[in-house]
Parts: C-alpha cells; sequence; structure tokens
C-alpha cells in the first residue's frame, strides 16, 4: 500500500473507532458489568431401575432464567432405584449419599442455600405405592429426612403421575430446541415461529407419549393445557405403566412360564440361542405388572431354567400378546382401549429408545429410520446367537439377551400401537442429549415447579439496546461509503494527473 493511501486510510480509521467509541459511551447501555454468579437447581430422577442427579445453572441477574438454564454437571447414583430399598430401613436415603456429596462440590457454598432440590419419583414408586402404599410412604418419608440434612432449598420429594412425567419430558424437550423462545440478532426474546416436537420416553416401568394436537382429545384424562411465553398449547399425553424395559421383559417371561406350564425349564424365543439363566419364580411375579399371570399353585422359591431359542417370528408373536388391540370405546385407540389421535409432527424418542437404537445400528450397522429397517435391524438381532451378538458387543455381556426383545417391543408399540408409519416415523429422532443437556423430564419439572418458565412473553434485551445497535450500524456503514468515495475520487485524480504529458 502507498503512502499516499496509506494516510487517507489512518485517520479513517481512528475516527470510525473515534465516534464508536463515543456512541458507546453516550448511549445508554443496560447490565454492562461484570459476568454475573450463577444461580443452580437439582433434580433427582428416582427411576424405577436407577437414580441420576442432575445439577442445572443459570446466570443470576437473568429474569426466570428464561431459555438459559443448562446443565451443569450429573450424578448416577449405585444400586437400585429407590422402590428396590423396600423393607430396607435407611437404604434409599444412603444410596443417595455420593451424588450429594458430590452436588456439595459442584454447586459454590456461597450458593447452596439458595439451590432449590427437587426430588421426583417416577414408575418403580408407582408399582410400590400400588402394591404397597405404607412402604412407599416410608421410602418418600427416609428420603425426604435425608435430603434435609443437606444445606440445599429442599423443595419436598413426590412420586408424580405418569401424565406429569410426559408433559415435563416434552417441556424438557422443546425448551432445549428453543422451540419456545430464543434470543434474536436485535436483543429481544423471538417467538421462533417453530412447530413444536413430541417426546417419546421409555423408561424402566413405564412409557410415555406427549405431543400437541389440534385434534379433540376425547378422554380428557390425556389433555394437558400449557400456557407459556404467551402461547397456548393443547397437549395429548399417555403413559402406559407396566410397559417399560424392565416390565415388559417380566411380563413377557411370565406370558411364557403360564402358555408353557410353570415347569422347571421354559423356552425363549427372544432370548439368543445359546443364552441360559436360572432363577427363582419371584423374579417373575413379584410384581403387580405379572400378577394376574401367576399360576396356581404357585411357590416363589421354585426354580426356572430359562433356555434361548432366537426365534423373531416366534418372539414377536408372543410380545404382540402383551398388548391388547381389540377393545376401544374411542373413535381410535392405540392399545388397551387407549384413546390417541393420529401421530402428528416431529419427534424426540431418548431414555431405552435410544440405547436401543445405538445397539440396533452398532450390531446390524443399520440406521433405523423407516419401520422396515426397524424391521429389519429386529429380525437381524433376534436371530443372532448369544455369541455373535458377544462379539460384536462385547460391552454390553450383562444385558445382550434383553436387546432383542426390547427391539420387538418398540417395533410393535411404535408401529402397531402409536402408529408410525412410513411418513411419520422418518420423523423421529432418537437421541440422549440436546447440546451437553441430558434429555428426560427432570429439566422440565425444574423449570415447572422453580417457575422459571413465564406463562406470558417475554421483554429482555441483549446488553446493547436495539437503537445502539441500529446507530452504529448506519455510522459504519456511513463510514465506509464516505472513505470508498474519498479513495475513489484520489484514485481518479492520480490517474489524470499521471496522463499529462
Amino acid at each position: 500500500m502507498s503512502t499516499q493511501y496509506r494516510q487517507v486510510i489512518a485517520p479513517a480509521v481512528f475516527l470510525l473507532l473515534g465516534i464508536a467509541g463515543i456512541l458507546l459511551v453516550v448511549i445508554p447501555i443496560d447490565d454492562v458489568r461484570e459476568p454475573p454468579q450463577f444461580m443452580y437447581g437439582v433434580v433427582l430422577d428416582a427411576g424405577s431401575s436407577h437414580t441420576a442427579m442432575y445439577i442445572y445453572k443459570w446466570p443470576a441477574d437473568k429474569q426466570n432464567g428464561t431459555g438459559i438454564v443448562t446443565q451443569h454437571s450429573e450424578c448416577h447414583v449405585k444400586g437400585g432405584g429407590v422402590s428396590s430399598y423396600a423393607g430396607e430401613r435407611g437404604g434409599a436415603g444412603r444410596s443417595l449419599e455420593p451424588c450429594l456429596d458430590q452436588a456439595l462440590k459442584d454447586i459454590p457454598k456461597s450458593r447452596h442455600h439458595l439451590t432449590p432440590l427437587y426430588l421426583g419419583a417416577t414408575a418403580g414408586m408407582r408399582l410400590l405405592n400400588i402394591s404397597n402404599p405404607i412402604e412407599s410412604e416410608k421410602i418418600l418419608k427416609e428420603v425426604g429426612s435425608k435430603l434435609h440434612t443437606y444445606p440445599f432449598d429442599f423443595r419436598g420429594a413426590t412420586i408424580m403421575s405418569g401424565q406429569e412425567e410426559g408433559a415435563y419430558a416434552w417441556v424438557t424437550v422443546n425448551y432445549l430446541l428453543e422451540n419456545f423462545i430464543k434470543y434474536g440478532f436485535v436483543g429481544h426474546w423471538l417467538s421462533p415461529g417453530r412447530d413444536t416436537v413430541g417426546a417419546l420416553d421409555f423408561g424402566g416401568a413405564s412409557t410415555q407419549i406427549t405431543f400437541e394436537t389440534a385434534d379433540v382429545v376425547e378422554d380428557k384424562s390425556n389433555v394437558m393445557e400449557l400456557h407459556l411465553y404467551g402461547r397456548d398449547y393443547h397437549l395429548y399425553t399417555q403413559s402406559f405403566l407396566c410397559y417399560g424395559r424392565d416390565q415388559v421383559l417380566r411380563r413377557l417371561l411370565a406370558h411364557l412360564v403360564k402358555t408353557q406350564g410353570a415347569g422347571p425349564h421354559v423356552s425363549h424365543p427372544c432370548y439368543p440361542a445359546g443364552f441360559n439363566v436360572s432363577m427363582k419364580l419371584d423374579k417373575v411375579f413379584d410384581s403387580p405388572c405379572t400378577a394376574d399371570q401367576m399360576p396356581t399353585p404357585y411357590s416363589p422359591q421354585d426354580p426356572l431354567t430359562v433356555i434361548g431359542t432366537g426365534h423373531y417370528q416366534h418372539c414377536l408373536g408372543n410380545m404382540s400378546k402383551i398388548f391388547s388391540f381389540d377393545r376401544c370405546s374411542f373413535s381410535k385407540c392405540s392399545f388397551d382401549g387407549v384413546f390417541q389421535p393420529n401421530v402428528t409432527g416431529s419427534f424426540m424418542a431418548f431414555s431405552a429408545f435410544f440405547y436401543t437404537h445405538v445397539f440396533l445400528q452398532r450390531t446390524t450397522g443399520i440406521t433405523v429410520t423407516s419401520p422396515t429397517l426397524l424391521e429389519g435391524a429386529t429380525h437381524t438381532v433376534c436371530n443372532m446367537s448369544y455369541q455373535e451378538m458377544l462379539e460384536k458387543a462385547p460391552d454390553q455381556k450383562g444385558r445382550l439377551q434383553d436387546y432383542c426383545a426390547a427391539s420387538v417391543f418398540i417395533q410393535v408399540l411404535m408401529l402397531q400401537g402409536y402408529g408410525f408409519d412410513e411418513l411419520s416415523f422418518p420423523r423421529i429422532s432418537f437421541q440422549r442429549k440436546a447440546g451437553d443437556t441430558s434429555i428426560g423430564w427432570a429439566l422440565g419439572y425444574m423449570l415447572s415447579l422453580s417457575s422459571l418458565l413465564p406463562g406470558e412473553s417475554m421483554g429482555l434485551r441483549k446488553a446493547l439496546r436495539p437503537e445502539a445497535w441500529a446507530g452504529l450500524i448506519f455510522l459504519f456503514v456511513f463510514l465506509i461509503l464516505i472513505v470508498s468515495v474519498f479513495l475513489l475520487l484520489k484514485t481518479c485524480q492520480k490517474k489524470d494527473s499521471d496522463g499529462i504529458i
């Protein structure tokens, strides 16, 4: 660059920066200060098979924490869910201590007393409350007493209904995807104008489906009305107790025992060939989900040997018997006489849906994106021997025998039950996390109970006001034009002077 041009450009750049600096000082700016401290919230997801703790955080100076709550850390409690400690005094509370101790370290001490702490128990405790309500109440009190000993703001330990579990998961999914509200470039919270996404949850003792629908929901117990960010959401939600992964496996085995007789040996078409396991009958029938299948006479300590035969068609036939598709008192039903409108829009499937989906892809090489591919992958897995499965997924050794049954269950549930087809199934996304946040009901639960989800629309702004942005943009464009015109004139003058002989 020539000296002449540097003499022109340098003053222009300094002029530009100087005016911008003056503008930043003169124009009022909101909340320009040191980065704020975070606020924190803790949710214990007391599921049927285990308990997980999630710690969330959001900037302390943000009104309602809207759109900015993120997952800070998580901890998974060793052992079974709190319901598995029935009859063991103190066991449920003690099991939570390692994760609660981690929370003491993960959350700054100055924020401990301000941190809300919740425990939500799901289908495992719902089942215990059916079979032994006195014992379930004792466990809740025991867990509550343990949580009270920590310096957090304990807000309660409750057993959630299936509808609540489904709705909170739906809130989590759409909150993380910014389908409710997001920050716009101009510095305002904006409605993105996107459709919401349905939530498909597959836990240990129940499964949930929740989605927004314009259809009339004929069974009012399936209706959930939410008012968030100035908009109404009309949801269909249904939870199927005893249709979680662990209980389905138990119900299937109970069905096989009943149909084959309560002898010491049972053939299992969903277990891979080459896999055998021995157990006592009480492991099959000590659940409210299998009580109606209990043989007569019944001796809990009688031995049972289960022999895997690995046969897809036989597995499918037996699994289908768990569902009832032949009774419906509404215009349409999913199964077991439960009303369901047609599935619409996109869905996110998580929990055991995600893990089964990953296993199918890993062992068969098939990415399940359609009903045909789901059936193909499931058929392939169910016809594998135990040794073939072990070679493909050695780290899953303790669970290999259950993947065929889980895959067949998902096939029947989604295609025959929920009614997903070649057009709607590809709109299901199988995920475990959105960003760095685990998907499930826990975040939606905390947001709702902490009033971090406002009913009305938000009017927040970024640090620099929109008029300041507009002024700066105009100024920069104006100065660039001035400099461009000046350089153009100088170039023309130079050409004219060079042309004089």
